[in-house]
C-alpha cells in the first residue's frame, strides 16, 4: 500500500512539475514583456525570449513575407493575367467614355486642366503673330527683284508663248473697229475736226478729195489694207514684244510698291480673326468634332493603352517592389506592435496546442514520476 501511495505521489508530483514547467515556459515566450532588474543588475530570462529577439523577429517576418508571400512572381501571377488585362480594358474604355466623350465638358476646360489659361486668346495671337510674319515676309518676296525674277518661270513662258495672240487680237478687234459703223463715225468725226482745224487749208483739200463722205471712205479702206499688211503684224509684234520685255526687267515695286499693303493686312488679319473665332470654336465638347471618337479611341488606342500599361508594369515590378522596401515596412509594423497585442495574436491562434503541450508536460511528468516512484522502490 505504501509503495502505491508513494509511487501515486510522485506521479502528482511530477506531473505537476512537468504541466508547470511547460506552462511557464510558453510564458516565458512573451513575459515578461520587458526588463526587470533589481538595482542596475537584470534579472535573468527577462524580458521573454519574443520581446527581448523582436528586432530579429520582425527582420525575419519581413524576409519571409518578400521571399515567400508577396513576390513578383506571386503579383505576375495573380495580377497580369488575360482576364485582369480584359477587365482592365473594360475598365479603361469605360472611363474614357465616360469622362472624355460622354462629359459636358468643353476643350477649353480641358486646356485649363491642363494650365493653359485663356487659350482661346494665345491661339489668336499665335495664329495672327504667323499670318503677320508670313504677309511681311511674302510682301518682301514680291517686292524684291524684277517682274521676271518675281513671277514663275512657267507663268513667263505661257506669257511669251501668248504674245502672238494678243497681236491677232488686237488687230482682229481693230479690223472689226474701223470697218464698223461706230468706227466710220470715229473717223468722220476725227476728219471733220482736223479740217476745221486748218480752216483755208482744210477746205482747200476738202474741194481736192471731194465730199468728207469719200474721204472717210478712203480713210477706212487704208486703214483696212494698213492692219491687214504683213508688215504692220511684224510692227505690232516687235512692239509687243519690246513692252513685254521691259515689263520683265521692270522693278516689281515701281508697279505695285504703291499698293495699299496696310490695307490688304488688316483686312487679312480680320478676316482670318473672324474665320478662326478660337473662343467659339473652342467652347465645344469634344464628341462635338469628333462623333466617333469613343468607337475609334475604343478599337485603336485602349487595347495599345492596356498592352502598354501591363508590359511597364510587368517590367518595373521588381524594381517598384524593391522601391517598396515591404520587408522594411513588415519589420516597422511588428515592431509598432505591443508586446501583449503580439501575444495575443500569437496565443489566438496557437492556444489550443499551447494547452495540450502543457498537458503533454504534466503527462510526461506523471510518467516519469511513475517511473521514478518504481526505481526507487526496486532500489530500496
Amino acid at each position: 500500500m505504501n509503495a502505491i501511495l508513494i509511487i501515486a505521489m510522485m506521479a502528482v508530483i511530477g506531473a505537476i512539475i512537468g504541466g508547470v514547467t511547460n506552462h511557464l515556459a510558453i510564458k516565458m515566450l512573451f513575459r515578461p514583456h520587458e526588463a526587470k532588474y533589481i538595482g542596475n543588475w537584470r534579472v535573468p530570462f527577462t524580458p521573454g525570449l519574443i520581446p527581448k529577439r523582436r528586432d530579429e523577429l520582425a527582420r525575419q517576418f519581413g524576409r519571409i513575407v518578400v521571399d515567400y508571400l508577396l513576390t513578383p512572381d506571386t503579383f505576375r501571377n495573380k495580377l497580369f493575367t488575360p482576364a485582369v488585362r480584359e477587365k482592365a480594358e473594360v475598365v479603361i474604355g469605360r472611363l474614357i467614355g465616360k469622362h472624355v466623350f460622354g462629359g459636358d465638358k468643353t476643350l477649353s476646360d480641358w486646356l485649363d486642366m491642363a494650365g493653359m489659361r485663356d487659350a482661346d486668346a494665345k491661339i489668336e495671337s499665335v495664329a495672327l503673330r504667323l499670318v503677320d510674319a508670313k504677309f511681311e515676309e511674302a510682301k518682301v518676296r514680291l517686292l524684291t527683284g524684277t517682274v521676271a525674277e518675281r513671277v514663275p518661270a512657267r507663268w513667263m513662258e505661257e506669257a511669251e508663248e501668248k504674245l502672238p495672240e494678243i497681236r491677232r487680237y488686237i488687230l482682229s478687234r481693230a479690223m472689226e473697229y474701223v470697218n464698223s459703223a461706230e468706227g466710220r463715225q470715229t473717223i468722220r468725226k476725227m476728219l471733220d475736226d482736223f479740217l476745221e482745224s486748218r480752216g483755208t487749208f482744210g477746205g482747200m483739200l476738202q474741194s481736192l478729195f471731194g465730199s468728207s463722205e469719200t474721204l472717210v471712205d478712203k480713210i477706212q479702206r487704208e486703214g483696212l489694207k494698213f492692219l491687214a499688211a504683213p508688215g504692220t503684224a511684224r510692227l505690232l509684234d516687235g512692239l509687243i514684244e519690246g513692252e513685254y520685255e521691259k515689263l520683265k526687267n521692270r522693278p516689281v515695286e515701281e508697279l505695285i510698291g504703291g499698293f495699299d499693303w496696310a490695307g490688304l493686312k488688316e483686312a487679312v488679319l480680320g478676316y482670318v480673326r473672324k474665320e478662326l473665332a478660337a473662343g467659339e470654336r473652342l467652347d465645344r465638347t469634344l464628341a462635338d468634332y469628333w462623333q466617333d471618337g469613343e468607337a475609334w479611341v475604343a478599337r485603336n488606342v485602349t487595347p495599345a493603352l492596356t498592352d502598354f500599361a501591363f508590359s511597364q508594369a510587368e517590367a518595373k515590378m521588381e524594381e517598384a517592389l524593391g522601391r517598396l522596401k515591404i520587408d522594411q515596412m513588415v519589420k516597422e509594423q511588428v515592431d509598432s506592435f505591443p508586446v501583449s497585442r503580439l501575444e495575443d495574436l500569437v496565443l489566438g491562434i496557437s492556444r489550443r496546442e499551447f494547452k495540450m503541450i502543457t498537458v503533454l508536460g504534466a503527462v510526461l511528468g506523471g510518467l516519469i514520476g511513475i517511473f521514478q516512484g518504481i526505481l526507487s522502490l526496486l532500489i530500496n
